[in-house]
């Protein structure tokens, strides 16, 4: 595999990770072990291993709990023929979360879904990660590729400071610093002004949304701290604004 000047695929597949927020879910049925697909909502942890909130009442939670083995397939939702546009088949497992990543599984999903906390208290409802073995991106015509995860995950090893700092900056960009967020959005990636706010960050990028559309605006190099963090979105926004 070799990344070229328009298709680097592990940034491919980590942008289609932190930026997409539906997918299908593939199961295998608990009774027969025949394949079942769903649609679900999702977000990513800083890594960017997705997470799921589902109901125990569902049928591909009660297949995840008796065969935690999963797909999930993300796409790029391209206008025009869907098949042109990117996409990433994920296997792994399902794991349910425990006590200690209870709350930062809860904390990023409802970042990426605010009107998900309405049911993320239900007693059925249940916060898991998928833990990937690998991936497969098809990107177009002669661009098809397989990844191992420590391609396409996040490696968040020294980042503690920054992760554990992420939500007091998520709040403090969407309290104090709308107009940066929109100024990333616009004039660094091109995208329409909007309400843009923060919904993540992590070492190599900050995750963006506006309603349903989402941007990822990746980090000019990797960021561990919330010092280094304050100083790389001073710098960006500078140069946003020197593109005006």
């Amino acid at each position: 595999m070799q990344s070229t000047a328009d298709f680097d695929p592990p940034n491919l597949a980590k942008s289609l990770l932190r930026r997409r927020r539906q997918g299908a879910l593939a199961t295998l049925m608990a009774d027969s072990g025949d394949p079942y697909c769903s649609l679900v909502n999702v977000a990513s942890l800083p890594d960017g291993a997705p997470i799921l909130l589902i109901s125990r009442l569902a049928v591909h939670t009660r297949n995840i709990l008796a065969d935690p083995r999963v797909s999930l397939m993300l796409d790029e939702r391209a206008a025009g023929d869907p098949l042109e546009g990117a996409r990433i088949m994920l296997a792994g497992r399902a794991e349910e979360a425990g006590p200690d990543q209870l709350e930062s599984l809860r904390r990023r999903y409802l970042n990426a879904h605010p009107s998900a906390e309405t049911f993320a208290n239900f007693k059925d409802f249940s916060f898991f990660r998928i833990c990937p073995s690998g991936a497969h991106l098809v990107a177009g015509f002669g661009r098809i590729v397989d990844l191992k995860p420590e391609q396409f995950l996040t490696d968040i090893r020294g980042a503690g400071a920054l992760l554990e700092a992420e939500q007091g900056a998520i709040e403090h960009m969407n309290a104090d610093h709308r107009e940066a967020m929109n100024l990333y959005a616009t004039r660094l990636l091109g995208a329409d002004g909007a309400d843009w706010r923060c919904t993540g960050c992590d070492p190599e990028g900050i995750d963006m949304q506006a309603g349903s559309a989402t941007l990822r605006l990746d980090f000019p190099e990797r960021v561990t701290g919330p010092g280094e963090l304050r100083k790389i979105l001073v710098k960006l926004a500078e140069q946003a604004r020197a593109k005006g």
